[in-house]
């Protein structure tokens, strides 16, 4: 079993910056990709930002030059720090995993998701 945990939403003006974190547990031999994805009000959810195990990134165009996606192998834990925040930035934030578990089985995983208002 694998749990993803997220932490660092919340409220914060136009022009503000926050640090979003996901960390993962549970019987992890390895985890290849992790990315952040959003979904905003009435649209479907979108990637954001992505990052391979080797640390080479990949970026949404509406969030280029303003969000720096990165990771800690050691902690399992990738973040997502944000800045010159937007009011369309508003949004439930995902982490997700590809992980190789113990067992030798390979998922994705998802994070339960964490609440990012951005106010004009």
């Amino acid at each position: 079993q694998v749990q993803l945990v997220e932490s660092g939403g919340g409220l914060v003006q136009a022009g503000g910056s926050l640090r979003l974190s996901c960390a993962a547990s549970g019987s992890i031999l390895r985890i290849n990709g992790m990315g952040w994805s959003r979904q905003r009000p009435g649209k479907q959810r979108e990637l954001v930002a992505a990052i391979t195990s080797g640390g080479s990134t990949n970026y949404a165009d509406s969030v280029k030059g303003r969000f720096t996606i990165s990771r800690d192998n050691a902690k399992n834990t990738v973040y997502l720090q944000m800045n010159s925040l937007k009011p369309e930035d508003t949004a439930v934030y995902y982490c997700n995993a590809g992980v190789v578990t113990m067992e030798l089985s390979v998922s994705a995983y998802w994070g339960q998701g964490t609440q990012v208002t951005v106010s004009s």
